[in-house]
């Protein structure tokens, strides 16, 4: 049967009706053990009781209201997340990749503000990913992602990975960011040395360059700290995170210092959905009970508990996969096998993953996880892996 929705997805012939916690019930019956959560998105699980119970006690009030009236949910928002952070200021809006585009403006802004109108330049790390708009596209400067979109947005120059010579000598006098991602998600969890950070911070500093550091994938708790960067104890200037702050409903943030943000007056930039009632309450809550369940505990009780899972498969099947990346429930799995054969199988076996580039495997389950699920899908991966003749 043909479908009247646009034809830009591969998606597993599989269609889901309900889900508790880990859990996923197909339309079939059918329970699947979801290490995808949505593309790191369900923090929280599925149909977690205190999301739920903000959803139901605020539907029946103001569900948009745009950004020309005060909105208290935003302020209480905001000012958690920048009790929990470096931010002095944040913006809302509804996506990672809306996020990065405003983070691109701001750092452009603030330098135009000063009357440096011709600086404006920013420098990113191949292998990256900041989203599909046009300009967070150009900024990855991943072809497979842009052909047939050009042309590009100008002003972004793209250095090797972790390459600190090669992003010493990108830098000029039209420089205004670096914009990194502490954990490459999509190009393979590729995770950026705390010393790298550290001297890039550094160098940012000593040559007047904003750093922006897109935590859209890796923030909210994920590596077992608020953000990704935070292991490296440094302090960016503009933060952008999406993805887990709603636990499944869409919103997404830009944060940033007090000087960053200078240039963004009134007029500057907005969004018409972003930061509505139902999304800031929602994200408040996904950070209340972040707290109150001491999730962060278990982040690291868990992450143990796969990574040793992980290394005896790599001992048991090491014609297959090679090795293990990442850090707290961000995973990543190095395949010698072809990654989407070995996600397919797993499958097949209940167990949601997900592909990512240089042929790895993410394994991104919700931050709450219990134990015997969390061994369940070490199992689960185990009998997939078991299953692949070579």
């Amino acid at each position: 049967m043909s479908s009247f929705i646009m034809n830009t997805y591969n998606r597993y012939p599989v269609s889901f009706v309900n889900g508790k916690g880990s859990w996923l019930k197909s339309e079939n019956g059918d329970d699947y053990l979801d290490f995808a959560s949505g593309i790191a998105v369900n923090i929280l699980g599925h149909n977690h009781p205190k999301l739920n119970k903000a959803m139901i006690e605020n539907v029946d009030k103001i569900w948009h209201l745009s950004n020309l009236y005060k909105i208290p949910e935003q302020e209480k928002l905001a000012e958690k997340l920048c009790s929990l952070s470096f931010a002095e200021k944040v913006f809302f809006c509804n996506s990672g990749a809306e996020a990065v585009e405003g983070a691109i403006k701001v750092a452009r802004k603030y330098f135009y503000s000063k009357g440096e109108t011709l600086r404006n330049e920013i420098i990113t790390f191949s292998g990256s990913f900041h989203g599909r708009t046009l300009a967070t596209l150009a900024a990855a400067g991943n072809p497979n992602y842009s052909e047939g979109f050009g042309p590009m947005p100008e002003g972004f120059i793209s250095v090797p990975f972790a390459d600190h010579d090669a992003f010493k000598r990108a830098i000029n006098k039209n420089t205004a960011a670096v914009l990194l991602e502490t954990i490459q998600g999509e190009g393979g969890i590729r995770v950026l040395p705390d010393n790298c950070l550290k001297e890039i911070r550094k160098i940012c500093t000593d040559n007047g360059i904003l750093l922006i550091i897109d935590e859209v994938q890796s923030g909210m708790y994920r590596t077992g700290s608020l953000f990704a960067y935070d292991w490296a104890s440094i302090e960016p200037d503009i933060v952008t995170i999406a993805k887990a702050i709603g636990g499944g409903f869409p919103l997404g943030a830009i944060l940033t210092n007090e000087k960053a943000s200078q240039g963004m007056v009134n007029g500057t930039h907005g969004s018409t959905f972003g930061g509505n009632p139902l999304a800031c309450t929602i994200g408040k809550k996904v950070l209340d009970t972040i707290e109150d369940e001491d999730i962060v505990s278990n982040v690291k009780i868990i992450s143990q508990i796969i990574f040793e899972g992980l290394e005896v498969l790599l001992k048991k099947h090491g014609n297959k996969i090679s090795g293990v990346r990442g850090k707290g429930l961000m995973i990543g799995i190095e395949c010698l096998e072809k990654n989407s054969v070995i996600t397919e199988e797993a499958f097949k076996q209940g167990l949601l993953l997900v592909n990512a580039g240089d042929n790895v495997i993410r394994m991104l389950p919700p931050l709450n996880i219990s134990q015997p699920d969390a061994e369940a899908g070490i199992q689960k991966l185990d009998q997939a892996l078991s299953n692949i003749k070579i």
